[in-house]
């Protein structure tokens, strides 16, 4: 299919989720060009490979800072928009760590329990906007490079394998159910496989036994992890 778009429906700009003085003025480029924004997708993150007891806090400061705070900045730009027009979608890409608990991921965790709590609690101050939609993702395991780019127990060091990533969902059905997602106004959309969509359900509605399980599947992740394997296959294989 030949597309209709041509070069003034695309702009494309850099971005420093963590240079938060930026963000103001990359919206109003955005603005500038098109003269309105329909749909905000965040979509920018580092996830964590490390124990806690290994990690220094700086690591901690870091994630917070571009998972957490760059995002929130750059929605409130957005959003100050999206009130004047009453109408837009607020995209955020969280994870289903973001509903559950895992190990090696503390810091990982911390920063997208904080969006699911944020995005939650922004939602209920915008019942006077019923056309702003506010949506969370909730993606598994999902065939990418967010592996090679992991914070690890300091910020200079990088992970030294990324392992296979043959059975993580793949990025095109990933994309494809957040549009669905997206389209239909889902609060807040689990996209994941099993057994990661399984254990979520069991965090949301019977707690106690995801506790008992995670503690099970965690000890063979941390395992595999000091062994070099990746972490993500323990629970898949």
């Amino acid at each position: 299919e030949i597309s209709s778009l041509t070069e003034n429906d695309i702009l494309v700009l850099r971005l420093d989720l963590t240079d938060r003085s930026s963000h103001e003025a990359a919206t109003n480029s955005v603005l500038k060009h098109f003269g309105k924004i329909d749909v905000l997708v965040n979509n920018g993150g580092r996830s964590q490979r490390s124990l806690f007891v290994d990690t220094n806090l700086d690591v901690y400061s870091a994630i917070i800072e571009l998972n957490y705070l760059g995002t929130i900045s750059l929605t409130k730009y957005v959003l100050n928009h999206m009130i004047q027009r009453k109408k837009g979608k607020i995209v955020t890409v969280s994870s289903v760590m973001g509903i559950m608990g895992a190990p090696l991921a503390t810091g990982y965790c911390a920063s997208k329990h904080a969006l699911q709590g944020f995005f939650n609690s922004l939602r209920t101050e915008l019942t006077d906007y019923p056309e702003i939609s506010v949506i969370q993702i909730c993606p598994g395991p999902v065939q990418s490079q967010i592996i090679q780019n992991v914070f690890t127990e300091n910020l200079a060091k990088s992970i030294e394998n990324s392992g296979d990533q043959s059975h993580k969902m793949p990025t095109d059905r990933c994309a494809r159910l957040t549009l669905v997602s997206v389209a239909n106004d889902v609060k807040e959309a689990w996209i994941s496989d099993h057994p990661y969509l399984a254990v979520c359900y069991l965090w949301q509605y019977a707690p106690t036994w995801a506790w008992w399980l995670m503690n099970r599947m965690g000890k063979r992740r941390i395992q595999n992890f000091k062994s070099g394997i990746d972490a993500d296959a323990s629970y898949s294989r």
